[in-house]
């Protein structure tokens, strides 16, 4: 299947006991079952069944299986927020004394919870990109996975994800990577060597902010010995489904992180437009970043497949001709600069987040990096006059005039040195 069809029809029948053209919100804490054996069977993991939501639910379950085809793995698990999904990703297979390696450019509040891993023992290494000369310098023998965003946000690098797989792997060393900004509309990771993908769902597979939510889903390709990771010891019997059994049998059912039934309706009602949007998402972000560039009081303009932007070709490599994603930054030389800027648009919203239908903005070094130093920030592409802004898909026209307005009110009113 082509990839709107498989939005569609990809592991997703609708409901065959009512002939439901959606899986139902079956909002519901617990389900009963007619005998008591029944239910310990269904404990112990021994029959199929639905027990208790924070364990599993079905109207989740017809979400994970949707998002389990689009990425090409074998299992997803739908838990309560994209940073849920990541923290118990890595609480899975890590314990004190563990490594990981991130790059430098990812979210702020990655960024934070790599600080909380701390007070676990568990210490974070962090390289600029995914090379061969970074990992020599990082890769040590308590490493035990490495972490990348497949568009850095807000940075706006590119993981070449198949080399960057294939570096890892010789290290014997998972790749577990983030694709809320690109999402498998643009690219399937695990199709170029990725172990694990990360979803943060509230974004543009939601497409309307209207749920929090993030999804993890396993590739089976990654071989967990219980020697390197002592965690799985009790799993390493699965085989390829070792991640994901050590995930829903302990992780994610101890820690609680499960997500709403209402929750994963709405992706999965959302998902369902997820191309149509991602495609005017990306052009509406290259149109008005093409629109700007160059302009009388814009330090910068940075998107992908800019042909100034210095991952020009990584983004043509890895995406082809779909586009780079729905998020292009500017800078405006001054943080007063930035401030009014976003003040004085009128269709974009001011908000902490991406992926909806509507155009959003962003000052993040105030707010997503507000916990991070000046050195994080300036790693992850952060400055005070940086803006992020979250392309939506209202006509480009209207867009681009909103945005030249906006410049203009501000080079009218606060000057800027060069």
């Amino acid at each position: 299947m082509e990839f709107n069809t498989a939005l569609l029809h990809g592991n997703f029948h609708g409901d065959e006991a009512t002939g439901a053209t959606l899986s139902p919100i079956y909002q519901s804490s617990a389900f009963g079952q007619k005998t008591a054996e029944q239910m310990e069977k269904i404990f112990q993991n021994k029959a199929p069944g639905f027990l208790y939501t924070r364990i599993g639910n079905p109207t989740t379950a017809s979400f994970e299986n949707r998002m389990t085809y689009l990425e090409g793995g074998i299992g997803s698990v739908a838990v309560s927020s994209g940073m849920a999904a990541i923290t118990a990703t890595f609480l899975n297979i890590l314990r004190s004394g563990d490594e990981i390696i991130s790059k430098t450019s990812v979210f702020g509040g990655t960024l934070d919870l790599w600080k909380d891993l701390e007070n676990f023992g568990i210490t974070v290494r962090f390289v600029d990109d995914l090379t061969e000369e970074e990992l020599k310098r990082t890769v040590n023998e308590h490493t035990r996975a490495v972490f990348a965003e497949t568009i850095g946000n807000p940075k706006l690098d590119v993981t070449d994800i198949e080399s960057a797989a294939k570096l890892i792997h010789s290290y014997q060393l998972p790749l577990i990577l983030d694709n809320t900004a690109a999402t498998p509309y643009l690219v399937r990771g695990i199709s170029l060597g990725a172990d694990i993908i990360i979803n943060s769902s509230s974004k543009y597979i939601n497409g309307n902010s209207n749920s929090i939510s993030g999804v993890i889903t396993d590739s089976g390709n990654f071989v967990w010995t219980k020697e390197r990771y002592p965690a799985m010891k009790d799993y390493v019997k699965f085989g390829k489904f070792a991640f994901l059994a050590r995930l829903k049998n302990d992780t994610f059912r101890n820690i609680g992180c499960c997500i709403s039934p209402m929750n994963a309706y709405y992706n999965s009602l959302g998902l369902e437009t997820l191309g149509i949007r991602m495609e005017r998402h990306c052009r509406n972000a290259e149109r008005l970043a093409e629109s700007l560039e160059g302009l009388e009081g814009i330090k910068s303009v940075h998107y992908p497949l800019l042909s100034s932007s210095p991952y020009h070709e990584t983004a043509k490599k890895v995406f082809g001709e779909k586009g780079a994603g729905g998020i292009f930054t500017l800078r405006l030389y001054t943080k007063e600069r930035a401030f009014a800027f976003i003040n004085q648009l009128k269709y974009a919203v001011n908000v902490s987040n991406i992926g909806d239908t509507k155009t959003l903005v962003i000052h993040p070094a105030s707010t997503i990096y507000a916990h991070s130093s000046k050195e994080e920030r300036e790693k992850a592409g952060v400055y005070d006059d940086f803006i992020r802004v979250s392309a939506g898909i209202e006509q480009a026209e209207d867009l681009i005039e909103d945005f030249k307005q906006a410049l203009a009110f501000v080079n009218e009113r606060i000057p800027y040195l060069l």
